[in-house]
C-alpha cells in the first residue's frame, strides 16, 4: 500500500518488506527503514521510527547532522563517496537540491503492482534539475533511477558519476559479490564489511565475466537460508560502478551506477542523463528469499517467456566453423530424434567466415557454402518440428571483412588515428555512428525476415577498449550500450514472438536490463558440468532457471578437457533452459542415443516445475557436495539434485537438508532418473532408496535424509510429492 502518512512521510510495503522514506525540509528523499515489514504505521508511529533512528552529536564532526538521500549530497554533510559529481568548468560542483514536487502513483496487482514515489528536485545556482523515481515493486524489490537536466548555464555540466545509494543497517558486516573469468562466470567473493569502500568497477562496455553482479551485504555468515541480506543489483549492459560502503559516523550504504568515462556525458542547456534502475532485495532468511524476489519480479513481466522452453541442440561444438548441407541436416534429423524442439545454426553461415579472423560484419549468408541460400535448412528443421534459430555478433568487426574495408571509419577508435589492440580478430562497430546503426538494423531485419528465425542467439565476445567515436573521439561506451538496445527493441517490435538470447563471449552480459530485450542468457561458454554447477547456481541469484541456457555437452568438455557421464551431465543442465552441445551423430553420441533421449523426455515432463518453482539451495558444510532444487508454487511437489562435487573427506556426506516445502505435509522422496539412465549408485545405498521414504517437510528441512554415497563428479536427482494435506493447521 502506497502512503503518505503525513506531509513529509512516505510508507511502502509489499511481500513483507516495509520502505519508510523522509521527505521533509524539501531535500531529497531519505530511506528511513528499508527492511522487514513494520506493519501498519501511524503518523505518530512513523515519525518515532525516523526520529529514534537519527544519529547524535558526533564529537569533532559537524555541528548539526543530517541523513544521506538516495543519492548523497557533500552539501548535507555527507563525507563519502558523493552520489553525484561533475562540473560546470570546476563549478557548480557540489550541488544542493531543493524538492519542488512530489508525486505518487500506485498500480497493477500481485508481483506485477508497482508502488512509486517521483520527487523533482531544482538546484537554481547550479541550473540543475533532478527527478528520483523510487518504486516498491509487488515482488518486495526496491529500485530507484534518476534522471539528470541541464537547465541552462554558461558551460556544458560535464558529468562524471551519478550513483544511487541504499542504506544498510549496522548488523550488515559481510559483503558477497563476484569476480570470474571466461569459463568460470560468476566465482563468489566474501569479504568482511570494514570502514571504507568496497567499490567494484567494470570497464569492458559490458559487465564483463569478472562483474560484481550483484552486491549483498548481510550478517556475518549468511547463506541461502539463514541471515538477514540486503542485496543491490545495477540494471546496466555497459560499464558498472557498484559500491559497499561503511563511513566513519556509522553509515552503511550500497548500490552503484554506470561508470562514465571523462567527457562521455556533457548537458548542454535542455539534455538530460538518465541513470540505470539500481535495484535492492531484502530477506529476512539468506538469499534463496532475496533470489526469489527477483524471480517473481521477471515473471511477473508481461514479456516474460511463459510458454514451455524448447529444448534447444546448437551446432558450434558439433561442426565449429566446418559448415557442410549433408552433415547439417543430419544434425537436424538426429536432434530430432532426442527430442530437440529448436536447431540453432550458431557462427560460420555467413561471407568469409571460414575462421574467427575474417567476415564479422558481412551479414549476408556465404553463397560459396549456401549458393542456394539458408532457407532449405530452415524449413528442413520446421519439417522436421523443430523452430529454428541464428547466431550473429551485429557488435563486432573483423578488420578482414568487406565491411571494414568499405567503412574502416565506423570502427570504434580513440580519436588519434590509430586503433585500439585486437581481440579475438575483432574490432568494435560504432553504434552511434548513424550509418554504420542503420547497416547493422537493415541486415538484421532482412535476414529475420528472410529466415524467420523464431530465435536469435546474440553473441559479443570482445572487450570494448578504447572505445570512441569515429566522429568526434570522446569515449561512446554509455551510448553504445543504449544503441545496443535500440538495436533489440526495434527487432521485437518489428517481429513479435522473435526470441533472443543475451550471450556475450558465455556469460558476461547477464543483468536485469538486458533481460527486458531477451529470453534467456547464456550463463558460460563451458559446459563442463562441474564447473556449470556453481555458475548455475551463483547465475540463478538474480535469473529465475527457465531463462538461464543449460546444455548437455559431450563426454569430454571442449573447454576443460575434463571427462563426466552422461548422468552427471545431463542431472546438472536438467535446471536450466535445456539444450544440447554435443555431435549428436557422433559414435559415442549414437551409442547413447536413447538414455540422451530419456533426459530430454523426463526434463519436457518436469519443465512446468523446474521453470515456475522457487530454488531453493541447502547450506551444506561440506564444499564437496552441492545441494539445490525447485519447489513448486503450491509446494506439492519438488525435484531436488545432490551433486557430488569433489572427493568427501568422510564416507558419506551425511543427513542432507531439503528446505522450501510444508513442514506440515507428508512427502513422498524417491530416486528420480529416466529409464535407462546408467547403472546409477551402486554402493552405499541407504535403506530407503529402494522403496521411497515418507518425511514431513520439517523433517527434510530440519533434520534431512540420507543420501547415497556418490563417486567425485556424480549426481543424483530425488523427486518429493505430497501424500496428503497439511496435518494440524
Amino acid at each position: 500500500m502506497n502512503t503518505r502518512v503525513d506531509d513529509d512521510l512516505i510508507y511502502l510495503r509489499a511481500a513483507g518488506v516495509s520502505v519508510l522514506l523522509d521527505v521533509s525540509e524539501r531535500r531529497l528523499p531519505r530511506i528511513a527503514h528499508w527492511g522487514a515489514d513494520l506493519g501498519d504505521l501511524a503518523a505518530a508511529q512513523a515519525r518515532a521510527v525516523v526520529e529514534s533512528g537519527r544519529g547524535g552529536y558526533a564529537f569533532g564532526g559537524l555541528d548539526e547532522s543530517h541523513e544521506a538521500s538516495v543519492i548523497p549530497e557533500p552539501a548535507w554533510g555527507w563525507f563519502g563517496t558523493p552520489g553525484l559529481e561533475g562540473s560546470r568548468a570546476g563549478r557548480h560542483h557540489s550541488p544542493r537540491f531543493e524538492v519542488r514536487a512530489l508525486s505518487r502513483d500506485a498500480r497493477g496487482e500481485g508481483d506485477a503492482s508497482v508502488q512509486e514515489l517521483t520527487v523533482a528536485a531544482v538546484d537554481d545556482a547550479a541550473e540543475l534539475g533532478l527527478e528520483i523515481r523510487l518504486q516498491l515493486l509487488g515482488s518486495g524489490l526496491l529500485r530507484t533511477r534518476a534522471s539528470l537536466t541541464s537547465l541552462g548555464g554558461d558551460a556544458p555540466y560535464e558529468l562524471d558519476a551519478l550513483r544511487l545509494l541504499l542504506p544498510v543497517p549496522a548488523q550488515a558486516r559481510e559483503v558477497l559479490d563476484f569476480t570470474g573469468r571466461w569459463i568460470r562466470e560468476r566465482t563468489p567473493q566474501r569479504t568482511p564489511l570494514t570502514v571504507g569502500t568496497r567499490l567494484r568497477e567494470s570497464r569492458r562496455g559490458k559487465p564483463g565475466h569478472d562483474a560484481p553482479f550483484v552486491m549483498a551485504l548481510g550478517e556475518p555468515g549468511f547463506g541461502f537460508a539463514r541471515g538477514e541480506v540486503w542485496v543491490a543489483h545495477v540494471a546496466w549492459s555497459g560499464d558498472v560502478r557498484m559500491m559497499a560502503e561503511r563511513s566513519r559516523e556509522g553509515a552503511t550504504v550500497v548500490g552503484g551506477g554506470d561508470l562514465v568515462r571523462a567527457g562521455e556525458v556533457r548537458l548542454e542547456a535542455g539534455d538530460t542523463y538518465v541513470s540505470p534502475w539500481v535495484y535492492g532485495a531484502y530477506s529476512a532468511a539468506g538469499l534463496d528469499a532475496a533470489a526469489a524476489r527477483f524471480h517473481r519480479h521477471l515473471r511477473a513481466r508481461a514479456g516474460h517467456p511463459h510458454r514451455p522452453r524448447p529444448v534447444t541442440v546448437n551446432t558450434w561444438e558439433a561442426v565449429y566453423f566446418d559448415h557442410d548441407h549433408d552433415r547439417l541436416l543430419a544434425l537436424a534429423e538426429a536432434a530430432a530424434r532426442v527430442g530437440a524442439e529448436r536447431f540453432v545454426l550458431d557462427d560460420g553461415w555467413f561471407r568469409h567466415r571460414r575462421a574467427d579472423n575474417a567476415g564479422l560484419g558481412d551479414w549476408h549468408v556465404d553463397e560459396d557454402v549456401y549458393p542456394e541460400g539458408l532457407g532449405f535448412l530452415a524449413n528442413r528443421v520446421r519439417e522436421l518440428g523443430m523452430e529454428f534459430g541464428l547466431w550473429v555478433e551485429p557488435e563486432m568487426i573483423n578488420p578482414d571483412s568487406d565491411l571494414a574495408r568499405a567503412h574502416p571509419e565506423w570502427i570504434a577508435q580513440p580519436g588519434d588515428g590509430r586503433l585500439p589492440l585486437t581481440a579475438r580478430h575483432q574490432q568494435v562497430l560504432d553504434l552511434t555512428h548513424p550509418e554504420a546503426f542503420a547497416y547493422l538494423e537493415e541486415r538484421l531485419h532482412a535476414l529475420v525476415a528472410e529466415l524467420r528465425p523464431a530465435y536469435l542467439k546474440w553473441d559479443h565476445n570482445r572487450d570494448l577498449l578504447e572505445a570512441g567515436s569515429s566522429v568526434h573521439g570522446r569515449p561512446i561506451g554509455r551510448a553504445q550500450t543504449l544503441a545496443f538496445y535500440r538495436l533489440l527493441d526495434g527487432l521485437r517490435a518489428a517481429f513479435p514472438g522473435l526470441e533472443i538470447e543475451s550471450c556475450s563471449g558465455g556469460g558476461a552480459r547477464v543483468d536485469l536490463e538486458v533481460l527486458e530485450r531477451t529470453d534467456r542468457v547464456w550463463a558460460s561458454d563451458c559446459n563442463d558440468p562441474l564447473e556449470r554447477q556453481s555458475i548455475q547456481r551463483w547465475t540463478q541469484l538474480l535469473v529465475p532457471p527457465e531463462m538461464i541456457g543449460a546444455h548437455i555437452g559431450p563426454p569430454r568438455a571442449h573447454t576443460t578437457h575434463r571427462t563426466s557421464t552422461l548422468t552427471f551431465r545431463a542431472a546438472t543442465a536438467m535446471f536450466g533452459h535445456l539444450g544440447i552441445e554435443w555431435d549428436v551423430t557422433s559414435p559415442e553420441a549414437v551409442e547413447a542415443r536413447d538414455e540422451l533421449a530419456a533426459w530430454v523426455a523426463l526434463h519436457r515432463k518436469l519443465r512446468g516445475l523446474l521453470h515456475t518453482g522457487s530454488v531453493v539451495n541447502s547450506d551444506v558444510d561440506d564444499p564437496a557436495c552441492a545441494v539445490h532444487g525447485v519447489v513448486a508454487a503450491d509446494l506439492r511437489s519438488a525435484v531436488f539434485s545432490v551433486a557430488s562435487l569433489a572427493l568427501s573427506e568422510t564416507s558419506t556426506v551425511g543427513l542432507v537438508r531439503l528446505g522450501g516445502l510444508d513442514p506440515d505435509v507428508v512427502y513422498r522422496v524417491a530416486p528420480l532418473a529416466p529409464e535407462g539412465a546408467g547403472e546409477g549408485p551402486g554402493r552405499a545405498l541407504p535403506r530407503w532408496w529402494v522403496g521411497g521414504a515418507s518425511l514431513t517437510g520439517r523433517v527434510l528441512a530440519e533434520r534431512g535424509i540420507q543420501v547415497p554415497a556418490l563417486s567425485p563428479e556424480d549426481a543424483v536427482l530425488l523427486h518429493v510429492v505430497a501424500e496428503g494435506t497439511p496435518r494440524d493447521r
